[in-house]
């Protein structure tokens, strides 16, 4: 048995590079109300690179099962006492409910891709994952496949929770799976244009903390704002203005997150003029208000 861990004593501000995306309450619902999606569908993502002070505990284990791919660095995890090291090139798998606590070496931090995910099969793929729980830890050498798959993941939830997003990004996270599962049939990504929405949807993303108008937007692909509010939630499922504010929540949610930054002035950082709508907009989105996000994310690193 390793030495137990303790929680990290110095303040964590965040990491430089860091992304998440906490996926609403409603498209959570609506993936399992759809057949199609209830068998195995994202909660949460994100990339946290070089996590120096990366802590969490979980009491009563998570609702949902987690994946923590290390590519750099070493973390532990600890189980019923049991502390384990995860090295860059291994993943780890903690099932749903399971109590829990991990983090980054304090001299070597890791830098882990992760993402936490549920559905009526999900407990197959951990049981895959696992070969039925024998180990909770497995190799897994760096690929470009697996990268490729991660990032049109991400980028795809960045672009819209319609249908057909949601459809799509969870049979990529099934091959992303696959991937641990069975890394003999990994092979080189495909590359694909970026089309003139994914262009205003990463000017979005470049512009987070300003105000834009639809006629600025629409301006950018040199389009009327009608034909580009219409072609825009073709794609994404939310009119461009709707869909940048989501863009400012999930910036919020990492703002509240990994700083102390009062809400207010994350409000106004992000270009939102009154915290009362800010707050109103966040509570839509994640079903809970930004104080009560902050205070139950706070919460779980708790000692």
């Amino acid at each position: 048995m390793l030495e137990e861990h303790v929680q990290p004593t110095k303040k964590k501000d965040g990491f430089n590079g860091q992304k998440s995306i906490v996926l609403p309450r409603n498209v959570l619902n609506l993936c399992r109300s759809k057949q199609l999606l209830s068998n195995l569908y994202l909660t949460d993502i994100g990339f946290y690179p070089n996590a120096q002070y990366h802590y969490r505990r979980r009491e009563q284990g998570c609702a949902q099962h987690i994946l923590i791919y290390c590519t750099e660095g070493q973390g532990w995890v600890s189980f019923d006492h049991i502390t384990k090291v995860i090295r860059g090139g291994e993943y780890l798998i903690i099932p749903a409910n399971k109590r829990h606590r991990y983090g980054a070496d304090p001299n070597i931090p890791w830098s882990i891709y992760w993402a936490h995910f549920t559905g009526e099969t999900s407990s197959e793929f951990v049981n895959l994952l696992t070969k039925d729980n024998e180990n909770l830890i497995g190799p897994a050498a760096d690929n470009e496949k697996r990268t490729a798959l991660f990032g049109d993941i991400y980028s795809t939830l960045e672009t819209g929770h319609s249908i057909p997003h949601l459809c799509y990004i969870n049979m990529l996270f099934s091959s992303y799976l696959g991937t641990f599962c069975f890394p003999q049939f990994l092979s080189a990504p495909l590359h694909e244009e970026r089309s003139k929405m994914d262009e205003v949807i990463a000017y979005m993303q470049e512009h987070i903390h300003s105000v834009c108008t639809l006629t600025e937007l629409a301006a950018l692909v040199h389009i009327s704002p009608s034909h580009f509010s219409s072609l825009f939630k073709k794609k994404t499922g939310y009119p461009p203005l709707e869909y940048f504010n989501h863009l400012k929540i999930q910036r919020a949610c990492q703002y509240l997150e990994f700083t102390d930054i009062p809400v207010k002035e994350i409000c106004y950082k992000l270009g939102m003029t009154d915290p009362f709508y800010f707050s109103r907009v966040f509570s839509k989105y994640l079903g809970e208000a930004p104080v009560a996000f902050r205070k139950r994310k706070r919460f779980n690193q708790l000692s």
